[in-house]
């Protein structure tokens, strides 16, 4: 049996003002850009190879970011990296019930501006996270192709958090940062469980060209079955969101174009005229996760580490970069009125994980709730979200309340369900 190599101490003394981020996804990449930009250093640890995070490859998912996730984005640096090709206006939503020609729309009248939100491919955002880590690398050292076997939060006395690679090698830090997917690893080696909800259903994503014009407005669409959402891309383009049974997904998957075309456009009602392949058809099982803590000793959470949404409201890149906003502000506060302040504090982290779990648990109990409802096929159910429809549509602030959390300009939705409710 060969003899285990020997374990190496990077970082005996960790320096106060650097920390450990596991995960180079987009929010792992936005945290440590953001934490240059407030004078703390990191290190990025990451198990896929460099090619991998600076060449992102196109996968299908197109990003629905609110007005405040785009002004995450343009605090880093990021929004202006992307090319005007690649975002489009999203400026209405329509709902449908089944066949029923009536819909319940979303448009962002009164909130000082003429569009929900913005539609980005996920790959860019990827591209221009890695950009930004470029940009700041005298902060920020990226380390591909490592993956993180061991980790302790009470190392060196309790003074420092520490991870173990898989050959051995130690690294500490003051604070670790997990960025690493909803099925993160580093989350259950910091002992966080998670509520995990498998909604036995997939997704598949392809972009479509479409007849009739899209007015930059999303269709998500309830049939029996199945769930067709369409996102506005370029004029005449649109990227199909189809969620349906995990085991309806793979006969689709087995179809050719010729066939897929022919069952999409049978099932789009023709709510968008002829329609016409435009792409490969990509594939993604639908899980949601909600960390118990999005804190412990020395540690944090972000991105879908922290919480894992079902895409209907597109929230979820979302509430990686409020997640990411909320954490820097909260070290740099601590910072600002504490020289030479632990990184790994209780206080700073213990604010972090209140404001984020007001912002985002809410919203994530409420999509699930929806998710449930518009996917049960058992009749009281199916006159039940018809009915949910006809009542928003006719409650004008309930219908403010929902545009504003499809923003990101309002107020959290628990504050607004408050303020209806007295």
């Amino acid at each position: 049996m060969p003899a285990l190599a020997p374990s190496r101490i990077v970082q005996t003394s960790p320096s106060s003002d650097s920390v450990l981020i596991i995960g180079a996804g987009p929010a792992g990449l936005s945290m440590a850009a953001a934490l240059a930009d407030i004078g703390i250093a990191s290190t990025v640890l990451e198990q896929a190879p460099l090619a991998a995070i600076a060449e992102p490859k196109e996968d299908g998912r197109e990003i629905a970011l609110t007005h405040r996730g785009v002004g995450v984005l343009q605090q880093l640096g990021a929004w202006q990296d992307l090319p005007p090709e690649a975002i489009s206006p999203l400026k209405a939503a329509q709902v449908f019930n089944g066949q029923d020609a009536r819909f319940l729309g979303f448009t962002p009248e009164g909130q000082g501006t003429d569009r929900l939100g913005h539609l980005v491919p996920n790959h860019w955002l990827r591209q221009v996270a890695w950009q930004g880590v470029e940009k700041r690398q005298d902060r920020v050292t990226l380390r591909c192709g490592t993956r993180v076997q061991k980790l302790s939060l009470l190392a060196q006395g309790g003074r420092a958090a520490e991870v173990v690679l898989e050959d051995g090698e130690r690294l500490a830090a003051p604070l670790v940062i997990a960025a690493d997917s909803r099925f993160s690893a580093s989350r259950r080696l910091a002992g966080i469980g998670a509520d995990m909800l498998d909604f036995g259903r997939s997704v598949i994503l392809c972009r479509m060209h479409h007849e009739l014009p899209h007015q930059h407005t999303a269709l998500e669409c309830f049939h029996h079955g199945h769930t067709m959402a369409w996102l506005p891309l370029q004029e005449h383009m649109a990227s199909l969101v189809l969620t349906v049974n995990a085991d309806e997904a793979q006969a689709l998957l087995d179809l050719d174009d010729d066939a897929f075309l022919a069952w999409v456009q049978t099932h789009s009602q023709d709510r968008l005229g002829t329609l016409r392949l435009a792409g490969p058809r990509h594939f993604y099982p639908l899980v949601a996760t909600y960390a118990r803590r999005f804190v412990a000793r020395r540690f944090a959470l972000i991105g879908d580490a922290a919480v894992g949404m079902h895409p209907v409201t597109a929230h979820g890149y979302n509430f990686g970069l409020y997640g990411v906003q909320t954490l820097a502000r909260e070290l740099q506060m601590a910072r600002r009125h504490r020289a030479g302040c632990d990184l790994g504090e209780a206080v700073a982290l213990e604010r972090f994980e209140r404001e984020h779990r007001r912002a985002t648990r809410p919203i994530y109990l409420g999509t699930n709730a929806v998710v449930k409802l518009f996917t049960d096929e058992r009749p009281l159910a199916r006159a039940l979200r018809q009915g949910v429809l006809q009542g928003a549509a006719h409650l004008p602030p309930l219908k403010a309340l929902i545009s504003q959390q499809l923003t990101g300009k309002g107020p959290s939705l628990l504050r607004q369900i408050r303020a209806l409710a007295g």
